[in-house]
């Protein structure tokens, strides 16, 4: 099963430091890093920062536009000073057809702040007893969505890297 998760760090450097933990357990066969990306929102800056973490994936399954998208979406309202408009609900209705609902980027927007930092993950295979093991006495809060086989594959066929045409 196919799990999008958002590691949320109560520091800027908190997102950057798990990644040789999460590396470590691809290595040891305790999880599968499909594909990521790192935000760090540091302190006094007007938004975040992102960018895809290949070296942790070896390749990129989702484009950079699929991460830029749900970006705007999760912050749209200070990109543009809104909090909701017909553009803006119709890419959440989107997102939704690929598990990510309005529960789950609500609960993403309001808990990533300036000073913060984030991994925004998509998994398979966890072997979730041995991972919270390894990653016990980090402090981090998890919001996680499971997809189904078919809304990974609408996820893919949408966003995959395959599919870019530039």
């Amino acid at each position: 099963m196919t799990v999008f998760i958002v590691l949320k760090f109560p520091i800027e450097e908190g997102a950057e430091r798990m990644l040789p933990v999460l590396q470590k357990l691809q290595r040891q066969r305790l999880i599968q890093v499909e594909d990521g990306m790192i935000l760090t929102w540091p302190q006094g800056c007007r938004k975040p920062r992102i960018r895809q973490i290949n070296h942790l994936t070896g390749r990129s399954v989702l484009s950079v536009a699929f991460w830029g998208l749900l970006v705007g979406l999760l912050f749209a309202a200070l990109f543009f000073g809104v909090t909701t408009g017909t553009a803006i609900d119709t890419l959440a209705g989107h997102f939704a057809r690929y598990g990510l609902d309005e529960r789950f980027i609500n609960g993403v927007r309001n808990q990533i702040t300036e000073g913060t930092s984030a991994l925004f993950l998509m998994t398979t295979g966890a072997v979730m007893d041995k991972v919270v093991t390894s990653i016990k006495g980090m402090p981090f809060e998890i919001i996680s969505t499971s997809l189904t086989s078919e809304q990974e594959a609408l996820l893919r066929e949408a966003f995959g890297e395959e599919n870019r045409v530039w």
